[in-house]
């Protein structure tokens, strides 16, 4: 048998490890800064220089940084050292892993440099404009490629169970991707998504639990295959129930994405199987979770002396509360009281601290020795990081599951005489300061472990001589005959057939979405549309650009359930019609602020203009942030046209030509609304002053707010007049 020589490349690996620690401290950094915006409102906010870190902006940054950047970085990492090793091959192209590296790093640096200048699509986890989505693309069937390549020449006959996840990992999030950033460019840093209101939540949430599914758990399980075994120098606990943990855990994973709309106008099919699906995934998630950890049986005596197995324990335990408390939130019953609330953001945070920051960082503990050639700098240091890093997620996660308690109980809490006891939002908001303090200091532990653990490796790596190139031998690959051999487990078939696992793997993942997806767009009846619901006008639609511009739907919902609660307070429960022209739709996933879905007409443009400008005065005790740059900020008009053209072209019903006429009818609704606010604010009202009011942002933003939830009340109007009319003779 002939035995090849051949070296792994180390040198991406070590590049993507250093991205994966940078990011992280920065993407954390800016979470802590969002943190503590919400724990001290009135240290942040009020100044016209906290545009660009308002908490509306650098919230999706902190997501981005940290899903993309860290999270994505960690994982280049652990696949391009990994996928190596478990092939007995060389990475295919050297040159694709540097496009890799570069391509992903340049895409986190625009990303970096857009979202705080508020260019957004607002689609949470999806923020980025239409020309990024292309660059993220692009990079992902770079490293697809090169993968799937390197598997190809690889001297190793079948996959192990780490490689499948790779494999799912790429081709749902291809899918995903793609189908979710269909949009039409109004220019180069504008765009409006292709879908609308129901349609548009739908992709939306199948994206976004699934990017959950695909980016921040699939590849990190993979990872644990790997890193676990390696770690413990123990073989997988059980094969068989890998097999089952894989292919369960893909398929039903992908229709889930409807429990993040319960009670919302989605269909109730869709959300009836969005429920049924998650309760089911918590069978495959807790099978994979107890292969990792039984796994380490014989070896829990290690567990003590060795920080990568702690670590490694902590995110498997995480992974597993994770992956429990998704299906209990999936529960109607639960969900009520859970949806909107800081729970969900607790329910996260396990996931993100727990999961993925802890299993990255027992990773990069067991790599640095390996690719230095040394022993870790200081075992010491690395055991503080682990105790300081676990009491970071018990201060950040406790404090802000009692908040989304109190806050989902409060809001539904009736008084003797049938009345809402919290009547006031803001009364609901003021008891959670504590617990924003106690989430800020979590987070602040969280990330000094994070920079303890830099300078441990960076100490590391100096001490050491990095092996570039790691030289190694194995027998070539016999060519298979192909088929199953006799006495042959099935599934080792599939696995010596890498492009068969790919294409089975897509077809497992694409059900689900064809099923729920494709009826919610193309039946029209699970869409009613209502008559009085007609398109934005063009100075309602500049408005809505500007509260996505600057995340407004981050604090705010735009759906109110047809539950008791939510409709004494806020309503008439919302419709599917009403979200017909709404591209994208803005129903948010968390109340930091009340739900404005009924908000037109039910305050004065002279409320609305003071209470953008110094929220605090106007709402005594709220943590709203001040947006004073919108009153001196002339509105863009440049693209009013193109806009409207846009909106026809995604099926809007603007007359033909209207695009010709949007400009000057928004001039006319803009004077309308500054007049308003002039005559009734200042004491000598000229012409001169509405004239100047009317160019500006927060006159577009008002014209928006206002028009929020009156098509409805027309239809109340209608119904009224319908029923008072004389009978026809």
């Amino acid at each position: 048998m002939e035995i090849q020589k051949f070296s792994y490349d180390n040198v991406i690996v070590k590049k993507f490890a250093y991205a994966t620690i940078i990011w992280g401290i920065v993407g954390m950094t800016v979470g802590l800064i969002a943190a503590l915006q919400l724990a001290f409102p009135q240290f942040f906010n009020d100044h016209l220089s906290v545009k660009y870190i308002s908490f509306g902006r650098i919230r999706p940054l902190h997501t981005n940084a940290v899903i993309f950047a860290f999270v994505g970085n960690a994982i280049f990492t652990g696949v391009y050292y990994s996928l190596q090793r478990l092939l007995k091959a060389r990475m295919w192209s050297g040159a694709l892993s540097n496009i890799n590296f570069w391509g992903w790093q340049f895409i986190i640096v625009c990303a970096a440099i857009t979202l705080p200048l508020g260019y957004t699509t607002s689609k949470e986890y999806a923020e980025l404009e239409w020309w990024i989505d292309i660059l993220i693309t692009l990079m992902w069937v770079v490293f697809g490629l090169n993968m799937f390549m390197t598997i190809i020449k690889r001297r190793v006959k079948h996959l192990y169970v780490a490689i499948w996840f790779y494999i799912a990992t790429f081709v749902t999030v291809a899918m995903l991707h793609i189908f979710n950033s269909f949009e039409i460019p109004v220019s180069f840093m504008k765009s409006y998504s292709w879908y609308a209101g129901v349609q548009d939540a739908l992709v939306q949430w199948w994206y976004g639990h699934n990017a959950v599914a695909f980016f921040l758990t699939t590849p990190f399980l993979g990872l644990m295959y790997y890193f676990v075994p390696k770690a413990a120098n123990r073989p997988v606990y059980s094969y068989r129930l890998s097999i089952i943990h894989f292919w369960a855990l893909i398929f039903i994973y992908i229709w889930a994405g409807p429990h993040h709309l319960l009670y919302t106008a989605l269909p109730d099919w869709a959300q009836s199987l969005g429920v049924v699906f998650s309760v089911m995934l918590i069978a495959p998630s807790w099978g994979g979770m107890l292969n990792g950890l039984l796994t380490l049986r014989g070896a829990w005596d290690r567990v003590r002396d060795d920080v990568t197995l702690k670590f490694m324990v902590v995110a498997l335990t995480a992974y597993g509360m994770a992956t429990f408390e998704g299906p209990l939130l999936s529960l109607k019953n639960v969900n009520m009281i859970g949806h909107y609330t800081d729970w969900i953001i607790a329910h996260v945070h396990v996931g993100g601290l727990g999961w993925n920051g802890m299993l990255t960082f027992g990773m990069l503990y067991w790599l640095y020795p390996k690719l230095w050639q040394t022993k870790l700098y200081s075992k010491s240091l690395a055991n503080t990081h682990f105790w300081i890093a676990t009491l970071g997620i018990i201060l950040y996660a406790i404090p802000m599951y009692v908040a989304g308690f109190m806050q989902g109980l409060m809001w539904r809490q009736f008084a003797a005489d049938g009345t809402l006891m919290y009547k006031d939002f803001l009364e609901t908001v003021t008891e959670l300061k504590p617990y924003y303090i106690l989430r800020s200091l979590g987070g602040l532990l969280y990330i000094s472990g994070v920079v303890l653990m830099a300078y441990n490796l960076i100490k590391t790596a100096r001490s050491g001589s990095f092996l570039r190139n790691e030289e190694a031998e194995a027998p070539a690959l016999a060519k298979s005959s192909g088929g199953r051999k006799k006495g042959e487990y099935w599934h080792k078939s599939i696995e010596r057939k890498p492009i068969r696992m790919l294409v089975i793997s897509l077809i497992v993942v694409a059900v689900g979405g064809i099923i729920e997806i494709i009826p919610t767009i193309i039946v029209k009846t699970n869409v009613p549309t209502i008559s009085t619901v007609k398109p934005y006008t063009p100075l309602e639609l500049e408005g809505r650009d500007i509260y996505i511009r600057e995340g407004c739907n981050n604090c705010h919902s735009q759906m109110i359930r047809p539950l008791r609660f939510e409709t004494d307070r806020y309503g008439e429960y919302s419709k599917a019609g009403e979200f017909v022209y709404d591209h994208p739709f803005l129903w948010g996933s968390k109340r930091t602020g009340p739900d404005l879905a009924r908000e037109g007409g039910l305050r004065s443009n002279q409320w609305h203009y003071s209470h953008m400008i110094m929220p605090k005065e106007v709402s005594a005790n709220s943590i709203m942030p001040a947006y004073a740059w919108m009153a001196e900020d002339d509105l863009d008009i440049s693209l009013t046209e193109r806009k409207i053209t846009v909106m026809r072209q995604l099926g809007v019903p603007y007359p033909e030509g209207y695009e010709k006429q949007a400009v000057a009818d928004l001039k006319v609704q803009a004077q309308e609304i500054a007049a308003d606010i002039v005559n009734n604010m200042s004491k000598n009202p000229t012409q001169e002053k509405i004239d100047d009011l009317a160019k500006k942002d927060i006159v577009a933003l008002i014209a928006y707010l206002q028009r929020l939830g009156t098509d409805i009340k027309a239809v109340e109007v209608e119904e009224n007049v319908e029923q008072t009319a004389p009978a026809a003779e």
